[in-house]
């Protein structure tokens, strides 16, 4: 009994690896040439990302070894495993500034910060292998773009106020925000000014590097270049904080903990945590397949960002994703396949093994001024400009988001922002427009009109009203008010329903009774334009009887020319003519 419990589950392990193994569709692009251009694409990542992995780990509150620790082990196992040739992970801004706020407040039950936080990684990489293994890919289509802006514009302002304390120059634990000033309320540290100073310098540079030179590594150069500066004029003895030096070696062996105190209390923070970590990842892949021209998996991308991060909190790695700007840079500079993000791996490697006393000089300040950069970039200005000028319930949505970002939490901010789009979605679909509508007398064969718009005259007896939107439970208390109030005087009411893409049993009763009513009175109830799923059902729940299969008819137009047309010598109605 026990071995075959024990196959059993040897069975269902292979299914599960069996189902997490990529398509090897890019191993046919391996090639010497495209190896090439991967080990180039490969050398520009390692590059960009050395500052970025610093800077990231500091705003995740952790030493800055582990952002360089997951700028290694993440993007080999995330290539790897995912769908896209040129999807880069790791360490990003957003993950990051979520990473810090849910481990903040926390009450830990006797672990570490550092475990805490690999144990969130666990928690959030496994909920994100579930969603791919159950082929879930399609809830990302759920969140809209409108609230992924609005929380990278709220992250951004967080980020950017978490770094006040380095700015100012203040030891750690750094206060954020307006807690930083206060601490500077009585005499002010004599580290304050020259910390201001390379901070300033910092963000100078970089800035003036983009514009003079902007495929150069700006944020890289400019950390270079102002921790000499900080160098000559030893700003270390003047008190100005500085990052340390990263212990040497090969990322260490690590082991999230498994308490169920521990579990349960990180659950939140990791479901929030896996559910940026997707719409970050897949974001960025689809907007470089369309680039590229390749065609992504969702899922199994959603597989590898699960596995990525799973595998990576093993080996002293915190939370990733996608990275649009390393991903874009990728590309750019000629990655063919997954390879490149290896190459990366292994290039920073060798920087974390053989040099890894270089962040010793390297002013906090410095990489408080690169953090504030990241977090200004995270802010996409003309797409914000573009929502608040065109919809302005998208606006809603956006400053919901961003706003919660930063009054209340980031994982809040998220839920705020998907739940507001739901309900607002709701609202419209519940109260679809019922206009009134006829055929135009100078063109009567080119579809109904609306009747206010053009300027139109009803046909005598008749009333016809397009329907847009669907007939389901949500929508009948809306949808019968406006029958109510466009149909009380009409003998024959006429729907089109082309616009109507399904029918639930609340509508069918709804047209049941509208039918029932208009007979009582001497009228008569007619569906045109119905799309095949509203008519299929109406005909399977047996409301096409109660309705009068005669009553069903098809094209619009056709339809109210038949119903207009002269019965027994006398006319039901005619072809409507201008007002006035």
């Amino acid at each position: 009994m026990r071995d075959r419990a024990v196959r059993t589950a040897a069975r269902a392990a292979a299914r599960v690896v069996g189902a997490s193994l990529p398509s090897p569709d890019w191993l046919s692009r391996v090639s010497p040439r495209n190896v090439v251009n991967d080990l180039g694409a490969g050398l520009t990542g390692a590059v960009i990302v050395l500052p970025q992995g610093v800077a990231y780990a500091m705003i995740a509150g952790l030493p800055p070894q582990y952002g360089l620790y997951t700028a290694i082990i993440v993007p080999v196992v995330a290539g790897l495993f995912g769908s896209s040739h040129h999807l880069v992970s790791g360490p990003t801004a957003a993950i990051s500034v979520l990473v810090a706020s849910a481990l903040s407040g926390l009450t830990l039950n006797g672990i570490s910060y550092v475990t805490a936080a690999l144990t969130l990684t666990f928690l959030a990489g496994a909920m994100q292998l579930l969603c791919g293994l159950a082929r879930l890919g399609w809830l990302v289509n759920f969140i809209s773009h409108t609230v992924v802006v609005g929380f990278t514009a709220g992250a951004g302002a967080v980020i950017a106020l978490s770094q006040t304390g380095n700015l100012l120059g203040l030891p750690p634990p750094a206060p954020a925000g307006l807690g930083a000033f206060s601490a500077l309320a009585g005499d002010v540290p004599e580290q304050t000014v020259p910390s201001i100073g390379l901070f300033a310098l910092t963000v100078m540079l970089c800035v003036g590097i983009r514009w003079a030179a902007p495929r150069a590594p700006a944020l890289l150069l400019a950390m270079v270049i102002t921790s000499l500066i900080g160098i000559l004029f030893d700003a270390q003895n003047f008190g100005v904080p500085m990052v340390g030096a990263i212990p040497a070696g090969l990322p260490p062996l690590s082991l999230p903990s498994f308490a169920p105190g521990d579990v349960q209390l990180l659950v939140p923070g990791a479901a929030a945590i896996a559910l940026l970590g997707l719409i970050e990842a897949v974001s960025v892949a689809r907007a470089i397949a369309v680039r590229s021209g390749q065609k992504l998996d969702t899922n199994q991308e959603f597989i590898g960002q699960g596995l990525s991060n799973a595998v990576g909190s093993f080996f002293s790695s915190y939370a990733g994703s996608g990275s649009f700007t390393r991903s874009g840079a990728n590309y750019d500079a000629g990655a063919k396949t997954p390879l490149a993000a290896v190459f990366a791996s292994v290039c920073l490697l060798a920087v974390v093994v053989f040099v890894p006393g270089l962040s010793a000089y390297l002013p906090v300040p410095v990489v408080a001024g690169v953090i504030v950069l990241i977090a200004w970039n995270l802010i996409d200005i003309p797409t914000v400009l573009g929502i608040v000028r065109i919809s302005r319930q998208d606006s809603v949505i956006l400053l919901v988001t961003a706003g919660s970002a930063v009054m209340v939490n980031l994982e809040f901010a998220i839920v705020a922002g998907v739940g507001l789009s739901m309900l607002l979605y709701l609202r419209q679909t519940s109260h679809p427009r019922v206009v009134p509508v006829a055929p135009h007398p100078d063109r009567p064969h080119h579809g109904l009109r609306n009747v206010e718009k053009h300027g139109l005259r009803e046909l005598p007896g008749m009333r016809i009203l397009r329907i847009e939107g669907s007939l389901y439970f949500g929508a009948v208390p809306h949808v019968s008010a406006e029958l109510g109030r466009h149909s009380l005087d009409c003998g024959t009411l006429v729907l089109d329903c082309s616009g109507v893409n399904f029918i639930d049993l609340a509508g069918a009763e709804l047209l049941a009774e509208q039918a029932k009513h208009l007979k009582k009175g001497g009228g008569a109830l007619y569906l045109c334009g119905l799309r095949d799923p509203a008519r299929e059902f109406l005909t399977q729940s047996g409301y096409a009887e109660v309705l009068g299969r005669d009553h069903l008819l098809g094209d619009p137009v056709a339809a109210v020319a038949q119903l207009s047309r002269p019965v027994n010598g006398r006319p039901s109605g005619g072809l409507p003519m201008r007002q006035g």
